[in-house]
C-alpha cells in the first residue's frame, strides 16, 4: 500500500434531535488546531425533529450542512456526509454528543502518515463526566415466582442535590443489568456485591443520594473511599444519602474495540479509570465509530458502512471488512475526545 501526508480532513457530524450536545460537539471541532482551509465540517441532519441547522448556518458559517428527509441511521448518515472524498485524505467521524480536545487530530493522523498498512486510528474515548466509586453490600437472595437470580438491592436513580444524575450513573461491576420498570424508569438490581460509578458535579457540595429498593429490612453497606455507612432499605423506593469522600476519577468509554469467541464487540476498558493503563499506543481489531480518523484510500478499498445495520455494529461490520483486505487499527491515546455515553440514542 503506498503512503500519502494526510492533510485535508472532512469531520462529519451526524445529528438527530442533538440540540445543545450537537452545537457543543461543532464548537469544539471547529476549535481543532488543524489548519481550517485543510478541515471540510460537515453536518448531517438525520431528519430531526428540532434540527440545529438554524442556529449552525448563523453561528458557524463555515460547517457544510447536508440535510436528510428521513432518518437513515448512524451508517447511512455518515455515508451521506463522506461524499465525495476525492480531494480528501482522511475523513473523521465525531458523535453529536462528544466534545474534542484542541489537539485531537494531529496525532492521529501523524498515526496514519506513519504506517501506510493503518486504515484507521481512534482516540482515547473518556467519559465526559467525573465519577465517583461506590460499593453496595447486602444480603441477596432470590425472590421466588421464577426468579433464580441471587437479588441485592435495586439501583433506580442518581441525584446530586435537586439535579437528577440518573442517565449518567454507571454500574462498574456485580449487576445484573438495567432493566426497564412498568413507570419507565430503568434500573439495576445488585448481585449483593456491586461497584456503581456516580457523577459528580463539579463546584458543589450538595449531598449525592442513590434511590434504593430491596424486599423489607434489607440492610445494604456502603463504602464510598474510606467511608461506609449502613442503612435498612424496604420495598418502597428510598433516596439514601451516599458516604461524602473518596477520590474523584475519569473513566474509559472506548479504547478501540475487541470481539469476543461468540462474534460480539465490545469497547475495549469500558468503564476503567484513567489512570495510565491506556497511555500506551497499541494496534486494536477495531476502531469505535463514535470517534475514528478513517483513511480515504481504506474507504474507497473496503467500501463504506452497510446501512442495513441503522445503528450500533456498523462499525464493527466496517472495521472487520477492513481487516479481510489486509487493513490494521491503530490506538492513539495522546488524542482525546469525550462523549456523554449513548445520549444520542437514549
Amino acid at each position: 500500500m503506498p503512503g500519502g501526508t494526510i492533510a485535508r480532513v472532512r469531520v462529519v457530524v451526524v445529528d438527530h434531535d442533538g440540540g445543545d450536545r450537537t452545537l457543543a460537539a461543532l464548537r469544539s471541532i471547529l476549535a481543532t488546531e488543524w489548519p481550517a482551509a485543510d478541515l471540510d465540517v460537515v453536518l448531517v441532519d438525520n431528519a430531526s425533529l428540532a434540527p440545529v441547522t438554524a442556529t449552525v448556518r448563523t453561528e458557524m458559517p463555515s460547517v457544510r450542512i447536508v440535510e436528510s428527509p428521513v432518518n437513515l441511521g448512524f451508517g447511512g448518515g455518515c455515508n451521506l456526509g463522506m461524499g465525495d472524498l476525492a480531494a480528501i485524505d482522511a475523513v473523521a467521524l465525531v458523535n453529536d454528543d462528544a466534545t474534542v480536545e484542541p489537539g485531537w487530530l494531529a496525532p492521529l493522523a501523524a498515526a496514519l502518515d506513519a504506517d501506510a498498512a493503518l486504515g484507521a486510528a481512534c482516540p482515547k474515548i473518556l467519559l465526559a463526566s467525573t465519577y465517583r466509586e461506590v460499593a453496595l453490600r447486602s444480603e441477596a437472595q432470590p425472590s421466588g415466582r421464577g426468579e433464580r437470580r441471587a437479588l441485592g438491592v435495586r439501583v433506580s436513580g442518581a441525584r446530586v442535590g435537586d439535579t437528577d444524575v440518573s442517565r449518567d450513573l454507571r454500574a462498574a461491576r456485580g449487576t445484573w443489568g438495567p432493566e426497564l420498570q412498568p413507570d419507565g424508569v430503568a434500573a439495576q438490581w445488585t448481585d449483593g456485591d456491586a461497584t456503581f460509578l456516580v457523577p459528580v458535579l463539579e463546584g458543589t457540595a450538595n449531598p449525592v443520594e442513590l434511590r434504593l429498593d430491596a424486599p423489607a429490612g434489607r440492610a445494604v453497606t456502603l463504602r464510598a473511599g474510606g467511608t461506609e455507612s449502613v442503612v435498612v432499605v424496604g420495598p418502597e423506593p428510598a433516596w439514601v444519602a451516599l458516604p461524602e469522600g473518596g477520590p474523584t476519577l475519569r473513566v474509559v468509554h472506548s479504547t478501540g474495540v475487541t470481539v469476543d469467541d461468540a462474534g460480539f464487540g465490545a469497547d475495549r476498558g469500558w468503564l476503567q479509570p484513567d489512570d495510565g493503563r491506556f497511555d500506551t499506543p497499541d494496534e486494536v481489531f477495531a476502531w469505535c465509530g463514535g470517534a475514528v480518523l478513517l483513511r480515504s484510500r481504506y474507504l474507497a478499498e473496503v467500501g463504506r458502512f452497510d446501512e442495513s445495520f441503522f445503528l450500533y455494529y456498523e462499525d464493527l461490520d466496517l472495521a472487520w471488512r477492513g481487516r479481510a483486505h489486509g487493513w490494521r487499527y491503530a490506538y492513539v491515546p495522546t488524542s482525546g475526545v469525550h462523549p456523554v455515553h449513548a445520549a444520542s440514542a437514549g
